[in-house]
């Protein structure tokens, strides 16, 4: 575990790809190296990996929990996977777009003009849509959420691919 650093989506993003991800009756099913945060617990800053030595997964009647084996420095046995939020890898929205995903860019150098200097990163999908944000997983959440919201609106376009997150 670490401290959130920008790096990652923030707990917003997560909510929203829970949401839609729920919505189509496809919530989070955890595995192992997956990234979460633990919301509205003064935990919302610590990111948590599930691994099999401290953090797993246990199935139960209920659902998933996440279960925290005694090396954690605080007191937290289990917590339901839907109290969670997942925060997937640059990989793992990467595979939510399945096919329609065509190229990620950046630019060559960053944008010497902003304060801090920042680069622009582009996903760009099949159907040439693009979108752009200064962090790469942010640019691909941008794409899954837009393709999610486009499924719950048409059911005849959703791509296995984009609704399997496992």
């Amino acid at each position: 575990m670490g401290s959130h650093n920008g790096a990652v989506i923030r707990p917003a993003d997560a909510r929203q790809l829970r949401a839609a991800l729920g919505r189509l009756d496809r919530p989070w099913q955890p595995r192992s190296g997956d990234r979460f945060c633990i919301p509205d617990r003064d935990l919302d800053d610590m990111i948590f990996v599930v691994a099999e030595m401290t953090i797993e997964v246990e199935q139960a009647a209920g659902g998933p929990l996440v279960r925290f084996n005694g090396t954690t420095e605080w007191a937290l046995d289990t917590i339901a996977a839907e109290d969670v939020l997942w925060l997937p890898w640059e990989h793992q929205l990467r595979e939510l777009l399945g096919a329609r995903f065509a190229s990620l860019e950046a630019p060559s150098a960053p944008d010497a003009s902003a304060n801090p200097p920042s680069t622009q990163y582009a996903v760009t999908l099949t159907d040439g849509r693009r979108f752009v944000d200064r962090d790469p997983e942010r640019a691909y959440l941008a794409a899954v959420l837009d393709l999610l919201d486009a499924a719950l609106l048409d059911p005849a376009l959703p791509d296995p691919a984009l609704l399997d997150p496992a």
